[in-house]
Order: structure tokens, then sequence, then C-alpha cells
């Protein structure tokens, strides 16, 4: 489906980047213009494709990231460095979290490059830009020739593609409008799987398949990149095996299915939980990354021996590694094993941590993260998309109950601040009949809050939870101290909106008071609802304790 390629007359570059675009199911792209890339613009403007405008480059590029997560691929187009520098944050966060975005920037044309004049944007020499991307991206292509643009345009779209990471093209303004003299459109031949290595891959796996009593998988952040939920399920549903998740996958699986455990984060998280991971005999470890946060910042104690590490980039039963056999294959192989069922049973204790507790309301008590949640859980449903910033939002979340393919995103590798409200940007135009809702502390709305803008003049509706607790509290419990340098300048948050124009604000300093606002903000589709809930003095969840804690550890 993606990448096929639709037959246009004599297009330019610009245009046949455009229908590429389209042709990968691109149908919005995030952006800011500027004179480098204004050419461009106006023929994105005359395209079919939906041009978001941004605040900011960096904005742009949380919304971009966002939108592929749920889309499959996305794309921000900027200027020439001032504008590609900008976005150079978010596009390091897609790539470390494999999140196809398609980076586009103008640039200084072939000829004008030739004068020897210091032209403005310029850092260095012409090329560094590109360069800098060389870094951040799977595949980084200059279109200065016109018998080459087509190829590289293919060329970067496909690997955007195949390796679920960031792209990125700098077009040349004076490319913009050329006709090459002949098409030299080209595609890379599919991705190859060694059959020989597959096939004693698969045969080492079943043999230890039938000797385990207590299989596991322990799935990861990929099988919802490569959209492989529904193979997982037929694996996991087939042999009866049960699933944990790790926080970067949260929601690749639902977390009210029978056979699902719960997260997976070592010795921070629920002791349950990691008592029946880490007592497991085999682990099929399916599109996992082996980060820090995902690994309960290295307290996981799965033992290599006894573990199959399967993504898109390796495959490791045990100690022993095989070449050229990707994620899906091996998946796709495995469920034609017809493997017997195991017997093991995922406890009650354990399916009762992911069901939704019970909670009455205490209408005078202040507010704490952990108890807000639980609030939360009431209103979510399969059409709902949660967002998380980075800090107690994050962790705090972990403790809300996705539904059926109800969604989860958060920049829970790369952490980088500031995600959350250009990232809900992102999701509400991708998923424009899903229910939006943005978790984010007061610390990462002062970086880019101000996309709140953007998102009202779309006309989207997302419900924006504001932890106000003052500051960056991750950092208190980092390293606990008087420290003014965790301090921020207290706004009237939930008076923004009458800057803004057409959304509602409500301060909530109490559970009856959030209650309240929560209810009405989910009866309301028709406005962006901003709820500044101010937490209890030095609240924090007690993973963002036990977080705080062995970073402290290493830090200290």
């Amino acid at each position: 489906m993606n990448g096929v390629r639709q037959p246009t007359a004599n297009p330019t570059i610009g245009q046949y980047l455009i229908q590429r675009l389209q042709d990968y199911g691109i149908r919005d792209i995030f952006g800011i213009p500027g004179d480098y890339v204004l050419s461009f613009y106006g023929q994105l403007e005359q395209s079919d494709l939906n041009v978001v405008g941004c605040t900011r480059e960096d904005c742009a590029g949380f919304a971009a990231d966002a939108y592929a997560r749920l889309n499959g691929i996305g794309a921000v187009c900027v200027t020439y460095c001032v504008g590609g520098f900008s976005v150079a944050n978010s596009i390091a966060g897609a790539f470390a979290e494999k999140s196809p975005v398609v980076v586009i920037s103008g640039s200084p044309g072939m000829n004008e490059r030739q004068h020897g004049t210091l032209l403005h944007h310029k850092v260095r020499d012409f090329r560094t830009q590109l360069e800098v991307f060389e870094k951040l991206t799977i595949c980084a292509v200059e279109l200065s020739d016109p018998l080459e643009a087509f190829a590289l345009i293919d060329q970067a779209l496909e690997a955007a593609d195949r390796y679920k990471r960031p792209v990125y093209i700098e077009l040349p303004r004076d490319m913009v409008h050329v006709v090459p003299p002949m098409n030299h459109a080209s595609h890379r031949p599919p991705v190859e799987t060694h059959p020989q290595a597959l096939d004693e891959a698969i045969r080492e796996v079943v043999q230890r398949l039938q000797k385990a009593e207590r299989p596991l998988i322990l799935a990861g952040v990929e099988i919802h990149r490569f959209g492989l939920q529904d193979s997982l399920l037929a694996l996991a549903e087939a042999t009866r095996i049960p699933i944990a998740a790790t926080i970067l996958g949260k929601s690749v699986v639902s977390e009210q299915h029978p056979l699902f455990v719960g997260l997976y984060e070592g010795a921070i998280g629920h002791p349950e939980i990691t008592q029946y991971v880490e007592e497991s005999d085999l682990i099929l470890m399916l599109g996992t990354f082996l980060t820090d946060i995902n690994m309960g910042i290295f307290t996981a104690n799965l033992k290599p021996d006894q573990c199959v590490l399967a993504t898109s980039e390796q495959l490791r039963i045990s100690h022993h590694y095989f070449h050229d056999v990707p994620l899906e294959p091996f998946l796709q192989a495995l469920i034609a094993e017809d493997l017997s069922p195991t017997t093991r049973q995922v406890p009650d204790p354990l399916r009762a941590l992911r069901r939704m507790k019970a909670i009455e309301v205490q209408p005078n008590e202040p507010l704490r993260t952990s108890r807000m949640m639980s609030l939360l859980n009431r209103y979510l449903d399969p059409q709902t998309v949660v967002i998380a910033d980075v800090g107690d939002c994050l962790f705090a979340a972990t403790e809300l109950v996705t539904h059926d393919r109800g969604e989860f995103l958060s920049p829970a590798y790369y952490t980088s601040m500031g995600f959350g409200i250009p990232a809900g940007l992102g999701a509400a135009v991708a998923k424009s009949d899903h229910r939006i809702v943005i978790l984010v502390g007061d610390g990462a709305f002062q970086m880019t809050g101000q996309e709140m803008s953007t998102l009202i003049r779309m006309g989207a509706a997302p419900i924006v939870i504001l932890l106000d607790n003052h500051g960056y509290g991750t950092e208190r419990y980092l390293h606990p101290g008087e420290w003014k340098y965790n301090e921020i300048q207290p706004w009237n948050y939930a008076r923004l909106p009458e800057i803004y124009g057409g959304a509602r604000g409500t301060l909530c300093t109490t559970e009856k008071e959030f209650e309240s606002a929560l209810t009405v903000a989910w009866d309301d589709r028709s406005k962006l609802h901003l709820l500044q809930c101010r937490l209890a003095e030095n609240d924090a969840s007690e993973t963002l304790k036990n977080i705080a804690a062995r970073m402290g550890e290493r830090v200290g």
C-alpha cells in the first residue's frame, strides 16, 4: 500500500516530492515557511496536502512525530538553518524512538551559492545543515541534481517506511520548479530475509518454547511502529502466553486483555508484576527497546540466556545472533508453527492491578497526581488518545488503563520536555475523530504551550490537563534541596484561553473541582479545555519517587 507510485505527467521536482508524500499516506504537513522554502510552500498550498502552520519549528517537529506515530509516517517543512536547526531536537527524538518523519528543508539555490557572498541563515558552509541531519536521520539527501532528484526522493521515502526512522530532504529553492529531462525515479528492492537463518532461528525458539514452563511476551514499541499488533495477539492467543509491555510500548495491546500482565518497569514498577516477569523461564522480547527507563533505570533482572530479543534491527536468541531476520517475518513464521498453548496463567491479583480502581471523590482534598489518574481512568475508551509529556505526568500515566486500540504517546526514551502540546496537535490532525487528552507539567508547558494557539485555530478540542507544581518537580526529587533553578514563574494558566480565544480554562485545586471540570470538558467537543491542576505541595507519584531515587543514586 505505502509507496505505490501514482503517475504524474512531466512533474517538477517539487511536484514529484508532493506526489510521493501522498503515495506514502501523508495527508497533512506541519511547519513554518521561510524565504528559502516559500516557492515549495506555494506548491504545497496548491496541492491536496493540508498545510498546518505552527508557532515554532520544534513544535512542528513534535507534531509531525506524533502524527507519524498514529498515521504511520509524517512530514515537516521548514526553511534553511534557522528552521532546520530549530527542528533538530524534535527529529533527534523521532530517530531515537523510531518515528518516521520526513524533514523537508529549503536551502539557497545552487546558482546563488557561486557568488561567494555570505547568504543569510548560512552557518559555516552550505552543507552544514545537511551534515548535521545525516547524524539525526536514517537517510539525508540533497536535491541538487535534476537527473538524480526523483531517485533520491524515492530513496529517502522508502528508507523512512522501511526503518521507521526520520529522513531528511534538502530542496534548493531554484530546484523546486525544475522539470528533469527524463524520469529517473527508482525503487530499492524490498527488505530481504535470509531463509536459512530464519528457519534456524524458528527451530531454536520452538525448542525453547516446548521446554518452557513459564514463558512470557514482553512487547515493545516496534510492535506499534510496524503495525504488528494483530500478529502479536495472534501469537499470544494461540499459545496463551501472557503479555507484559514496556512503558515506551504502552498501548501496543489493550491493558484489559485477559492475557495482559501489566507494565514491566524493573524495580521501579509494581513488585508483583516485576516478580512475575522476572520468574519467567523464557521471555520473547518482541520489538522491545533496551533503554534505561524501559528497563527500570538498570534495575531489570532479565537473564540473557532466557531471552529472545527480536527487533527490526537484530535477532538474538540467548547468546546466538541471527542476521537478516526482520521482526515481521520472524513473528509470522512463529505464528505459522501452530505451537501448543502454555498452561501458565495470569494471576487474579495481577489482573486486579489493571482494573480501574473504584475511587470516591474527597471534595475538599487537595489534588494528588495518582488520584487524578484514577479519576481520569473512568473516562478513557477505545477512541481516546492519551499524550504524556516528560515528568510526573509520564510516570503517573503508567497507572492509566488503555482500552482496545486506544493510543498512548510519550517520549519515554528520548524524554524531551515540551512534547505534549505540539504532539496533541499532530494527534488531533491524524485522528480528528478521537478524543485527545494531553498530560503536561507546567515546566514543559512554558516551553511549547503556545502551540495551544494552533490547536484552537485548527478547531481541535483536546483536553489539556496541566499538572501545576510551580517548577521542575522531577528534578526536585532527583536532586533534593531548596534549589532555585527548579522554580519557574507561576502563570495564571487557566486564563490563557482568554488570550488565545475560542477555548475554556478552569483552575482546579480540589478533587471535586477537578472531577467537575473533567466532566464538563469530556462532554464538550466544541472547544479546547485547559484544566490547570494545582497540586498538593511536594506531591509525586510512587513511580517518580522510585525513579528519582535510582537516578539520584547515580548522580550523587
